[in-house]
C-alpha cells in the first residue's frame, strides 16, 4: 500500500502548517520530517511522528528542535 498522506506540523516555525509525505509499502508515513525554516538545510527544524488516537488523521508531525 504506497500512496501519500497530508500531515500536520505541530509547534516550531511551521505550526499550523501541514506537509505531504510518501507512505511506504506498509502504509506508514517517514518517521520524521526536517523542516527549511529559510530554505536551507542548515536552519532546518525536525518534526518527529506522533499517532493520534480518535477520530480525524492518525498522525502528527510534533516539533522536537533544530537539526544544528
Amino acid at each position: 500500500m504506497e500512496g501519500s498522506t497530508e500531515i500536520a506540523l505541530v509547534g516550531g516555525a511551521a505550526d499550523g502548517g501541514t506537509v505531504t509525505v510518501d507512505l511506504d509499502v506498509h502504509g506508514r508515513p517517514p518517521l520524521t520530517h526536517h523542516h527549511l525554516v529559510d530554505g536551507r538545510l542548515a536552519n532546518a527544524e525536525i518534526y518527529e511522528l506522533e499517532s493520534v488516537l480518535g477520530d480525524g488523521p492518525p498522525w502528527l508531525y510534533r516539533w522536537r528542535g533544530p537539526a544544528t
